[in-house]
């Protein structure tokens, strides 16, 4: 596994040419995960072209990437809005979602090598500092970036692809679950767990630790969404 660089929030202001693409889909994803747009709501063009400082046009390719992800919907002849999932969408995507990282946990603890765990470690101190700055949405990105890299430690691709479609559908709820210090503190003893499990390649103890991790991921959010 390649080492994965810390990720940042970006300001709001006009974004710069290079990677001109990438960086608008980036900020619309912020914009979606925050909440700044919200869900359901319709997504106008002109407004976010004066807002990034870009043309429709990589506007427009931006928001067929999110809408490949899953965060935006495309209708003909109204434009764009932001997805909306309903409760039981979401009760049903994080038990797959609890199922592929159980099972991911089983394969990562038979595949991984030594070195691949221990990066796993550097993003969970990242994410730890983070959490230390009370920077949520860094926190988020490390989180999720974890996760994912928990997954990759299983060398099954179709599970990994599977696990990165449904996550990329989740990005808002997973946000909303760290919401309130309780919650918030709540989730990070959990990682505490689910990584001492990994170092120590317990099956049995990361299984549960993740299991129990995403079922709480549920309980954090049923009554909000």
């Amino acid at each position: 596994m390649k080492e994965i660089p810390m990720p940042r929030d970006g300001a709001t202001s006009a974004i710069s040419r290079p990677s001109l693409h990438d960086a608008i889909v980036g900020r619309l994803r912020d914009m979606i995960i925050e909440g700044e747009l919200e869900q359901g709501a319709r997504i106008y063009e002109g407004p976010l072209c004066e807002t990034l400082g870009v043309s429709r046009t990589p506007l427009r390719e931006a928001l067929r990437f999110l809408a490949s992800e899953g965060l935006v919907e495309l209708v003909p002849q109204r434009g764009a809005r932001v997805r909306q999932f309903s409760a039981r969408d979401i009760e049903d995507m994080l038990i797959l979602i609890r199922s592929l990282e159980e099972l991911a946990a089983r394969l990562g603890c038979q595949r991984a090598d030594d070195e691949e765990i221990a990066e796993v470690r550097q993003l969970h101190e990242r994410m730890l500092t983070c959490y230390q700055q009370g920077d949520r949405l860094a926190y988020y990105k490390n989180n999720q970036l974890i996760h994912s890299a928990m997954v990759a430690l299983s060398h099954n691709e179709p599970l990994i692809q599977m696990h990165d479609s449904l996550q990329s559908r989740l990005k808002r709820v997973r946000f909303i679950g760290h919401n309130g210090p309780e919650k918030w503190a709540a989730a990070v003893e959990e990682h505490e767990r689910i990584m001492t499990a990994l170092e120590h390649r317990d099956e049995k103890a990361l299984v549960k630790a993740l299991g129990e991790h995403l079922g709480y991921a549920w309980e954090r959010v049923r009554d909000i969404v």
